[in-house]
């Protein structure tokens, strides 16, 4: 599952992006449907990574993903609405693990990537 694709602001930072066009920033960061140029909004990929997650086989799987992928994932999976995709903090090299039956979803947050 790849990232989000922030289009031509891939590869800048924040205060970059922030600095030449605060406005568009603010948009993307408050309005789950809004993309930056080029880009895909948090709404595109909430339902993207959903409909990854609603077509694996039945069984275990392990996957290296970025922050974002593992924010949508949980939006998804818990049913949240869009906009609490910036509200969640994910650590780096850590796990997270959905588990689900029959469309139902459950998550472990935040286990040490040791521990798995």
């Amino acid at each position: 599952m790849r990232g989000l694709d922030a289009g031509e602001w891939a590869g800048r930072t924040l205060d970059g992006v922030a600095a030449e066009d605060p406005a568009a920033l603010q948009a993307w960061m408050t309005d789950p449907g809004y993309a930056p140029p080029g880009g895909e909004s948090v709404d595109a990929l909430i339902a993207r990574v959903g409909a990854e997650l609603a077509g694996l086989a039945a069984g275990t799987h392990r996957m290296a993903v970025e922050q974002a992928v593992v924010r949508a994932a949980v939006v998804y999976a818990l049913e949240l609405p869009a906009a609490a995709f910036w509200r969640l903090d994910v650590r780096p090299e850590s796990v997270t693990t959905l588990t689900g039956r029959a469309g139902r979803w459950n998550l472990l947050v935040g286990r040490p990537e040791e521990a798995d």
